[in-house]
């Protein structure tokens, strides 16, 4: 028997963790009520049933609590992905962790991290047209094959997912972690892999002006990701906090704004004309190359009033709230979409994690029992100068 953090199917505890986000309970006080009302629960499973040959066991050593799950747990996820999970799941997808059995090629007792996509290659299918091409992230086959729906590890009922002591993987889906590169580093390639499948999406030309809105833990690796694979120009980055600031100027950040005067210092630096509508917030005619919205929420809003006319705005956040999309169609920008990460990215990000100043990054370790203290504390990671807060499954 194994202990894990189960996310189950109650319509009414989803629609009272959902209510969270419409009361004026905010940061930590709104974690810790999500946590106490959705549909979560610690409990003993029997351990995971391999499903086929070419998998195996993995005991998590850390897994992040990222911002797609606190969207989970308060209700902000778009019911669009409930036909890609199956339920009852662990979740838990940013993971490094120890195989339990042998694979060719990856020993016993090696410490790897998890690309989390439930591809073609795991469903043991034929490859679609995207997985062929190297593209697992936009397979067509996540409902199909030898386990049930999920479109990752951590929304699959037959995998496990990471905030548990156990669950199964392919080992396509696995990394050999070196051993230059600690357990609190690695924990971090899975979205540090995404950052660089992001700033790949679109094409940045040389000395391109870009701006990164949101300094989480997606925000600061998508700037370190510009530094390190393109040939950006000026990055300024829009960040909230005090700590995010110093983390995105020491990953190569040009220039750090606050939100309410972003349009104003990038008006100077670009060279645009600041517009003031008689409703909403003031845009710019003119403004950046390129966007990153790396918030999930009211980032998009404030992306898509900064960039030129003929630019691109990128969402690498996962939505989650209304926007107004009057400038996508007046400025005829180009709305891309970065989800998970491609067949290359993992071992650039393992490379990558080991050279760039990542140390204190993961700066919360909660064991599982601490589960409504560890949702609340990565609820209000911001304001409580706080990175990235991750689980210990290891831990009594």
């Amino acid at each position: 028997m194994i202990i894990t953090l189960e996310y189950y199917r109650s319509p009414t505890r989803y629609l009272a963790g959902r209510g969270v986000t419409s009361t004026r309970a905010g940061g930590r006080a709104a974690g810790m009520f999500a946590a106490n009302l959705s549909p979560l629960r610690l409990i003993n499973r029997p351990d995971p049933d391999r499903p086929g040959p070419g998998w195996t066991r993995v005991r998590p050593l850390l897994s992040g609590i990222c911002g797609s799950d606190l969207g989970l747990l308060t209700g902000r996820n778009s019911p669009y992905l409930s036909a890609m999970v199956s339920m009852p799941f662990t979740p838990g997808h940013e993971v490094v962790g120890e195989t339990l059995d042998e694979l060719d090629g990856l020993p016993k007792g090696s410490r790897v991290v998890l690309d989390p996509v439930l591809g073609c290659e795991p469903r043991s299918v034929r490859p679609c047209p995207s997985c062929a091409a190297g593209e697992h992230s936009r397979c067509d086959h996540i409902t199909a094959g030898t386990v049930s729906s999920g479109l990752q590890t951590g929304f699959c009922a037959d995998t496990g997912g990471g905030w548990s002591r156990m669950l199964v993987a392919h080992g396509s889906q696995l990394h050999p972690v070196p051993d230059s590169l600690d357990t609190e580093q690695a924990v971090l390639v899975e979205p540090l892999a995404c950052a660089i499948h992001s700033v790949r999406r679109v094409p940045i030309p040389q000395g391109a002006s870009v701006v990164v809105v949101g300094a989480g833990t997606v925000g600061l690796l998508t700037v370190l990701a510009l530094r390190e694979c393109t040939e950006a120009g000026p990055i300024y980055v829009i960040a909230k906090h005090g700590h995010q600031r110093e983390r995105a100027r020491e990953l190569g950040a040009t220039e750090v704004l606050s939100a309410n005067r972003a349009a104003r210092a990038l008006r100077r630096a670009t060279g645009g004309f600041l517009a003031h509508p008689d409703r909403g917030e003031e845009f710019l005619l003119g403004g950046v190359d390129v966007a990153f919205e790396c918030t999930g929420g009211s980032g998009l809003d404030t992306a898509l009033r900064l960039t030129r006319a003929g630019g691109t705005v990128l969402l690498s956040g996962m939505p989650n709230g209304s926007v107004d999309l009057t400038p996508v169609w007046f400025r005829e920008l180009n709305l891309v979409g970065a989800y998970a990460s491609g067949g290359r990215d993992f071992p650039q990000a393992l490379e990558l994690a080991g050279q760039a100043p990542l140390k204190g990054y993961v700066d919360a370790i909660y064991p599982l029992s601490r589960w409504r203290d560890a949702i609340g504390h990565a609820a209000a990671a911001g304001r409580l100068g706080t990175v990235k807060v991750v689980f210990d499954p290891t831990r009594d």
